[in-house]
């Protein structure tokens, strides 16, 4: 990131509850101006807790950070007019149109006249809601509702856009969309956007760089490719047959040497790295077999964000999102 100008540049941040819960241990960023940055992790991991210490709707316990060039403890008014916000639940007047959404939003920041028109206009026609920008919003279609968030957001034209969660909800199409108008944005405009998600493949798509947080740390970062490239060789997963003992199944692909390395079982799911995923996978089967344990289906992949989330917290992305949950 040498000669890049930086954004967002945050230091051991934490964040601790009352009763002594610390939902933010201590996470460093540095995001240069311009990129789209990727805070990935389930439910629960403290995704939205670090957004709200960066866009000092909490102060943090510990640490310091700056957003666009000013802190965030000291410099709280020049750090709001420098950024947009889109929290996971929608903020819209649904009894307003769209245009009246983004007039109201407009006058919060000053704007007036011509150049508060102007804007309007531009980012209805920006994000295909110009046809029913005089609609109210109660009528909306949940996607349409989503663009409209960000559209206000961006009104006041920011140099830092947060998105926490922005497709939560959306039908794949929709999804899909917002996933090009996010890449348009910073690409075409030169926009910071620093995106919480818990869809590995939203990460995948749309982050610069990326990083993964659990439990309220960052547990790696790096470029989706990076991340990837570090875990040499195929994923293996095997489906075990119903009333398998899964630990028993562990023992025995753990006895076949290196064939699956960093074996992890969950429920009758068992997952492991091999240097030759195809190759392995006829030896481990026998092996199985022979200890009289059934798979029901072997896939062998390419690393994914799955496995590197597997690799440094022990667990599997759905089933960490799983837990969150209950």
């Amino acid at each position: 990131m040498a000669g890049e100008s930086v954004a967002i540049d945050a230091r051991d941040l934490v964040k601790t509850y009352k009763g002594g819960v610390r939902a933010v241990r201590g996470v460093s960023l540095r995001i240069p101006a311009g990129t789209v940055f990727g805070l990935l992790g389930p439910n629960g991991a403290g995704k939205s807790t670090i957004v709200k210490m960066l866009t000092t709707l909490s102060a943090p316990t510990d640490g310091t950070a700056t957003v666009a060039g000013f802190d965030i403890v000291r410099q709280q008014k020049q750090v709001r007019r420098s950024i947009g916000c889109v929290a996971q639940n929608s903020g819209v007047d649904v009894q307003a149109t769209g245009r009246e959404n983004l007039l109201l939003q407009g006058r919060v920041y000053g704007m007036r006249g011509a150049e508060l028109d102007r804007r309007a206009d531009e980012l209805l026609l920006r994000f295909g809601l110009a046809e029913v920008g005089k609609r109210f919003v109660k009528t909306y279609s949940g996607g349409m509702k989503r663009k409209l968030d960000v559209a206000l957001g961006l009104m006041h034209s920011p140099r830092v856009l947060f998105l926490d969660e922005p497709t939560t909800g959306l039908a794949p199409e929709a999804r899909a969309e917002m996933w090009e108008q996010i890449r348009e944005l910073a690409w075409d405009q030169g926009l910071t956007i620093l995106l919480t998600t818990h869809y590995l493949e939203e990460a995948d798509q749309l982050a610069r760089n990326l990083a993964i947080v659990d439990q309220g740390q960052i547990v790696t970062q790096g470029t989706p490719d990076e991340l990837k490239s570090q875990l040499n060789g195929d994923a293996v997963s095997l489906e075990l047959a119903a009333g398998t003992e899964a630990d028993m199944a562990k023992s025995v692909a753990l006895q076949q040497g290196s064939l699956l390395t960093d074996v992890v079982v969950e429920g009758l799911t068992m997952r492991g790295r091999s240097a030759d995923g195809a190759g392995a996978v006829p030896a481990l089967l026998a092996a199985l077999e022979a200890a009289e344990i059934h798979v029901a289906s072997v896939t062998v992949a390419r690393p994914s964000l799955d496995d590197v989330y597997l690799r440094y917290t022990g667990r599997s992305f759905s089933s960490a999102d799983l837990e969150a949950a209950q």
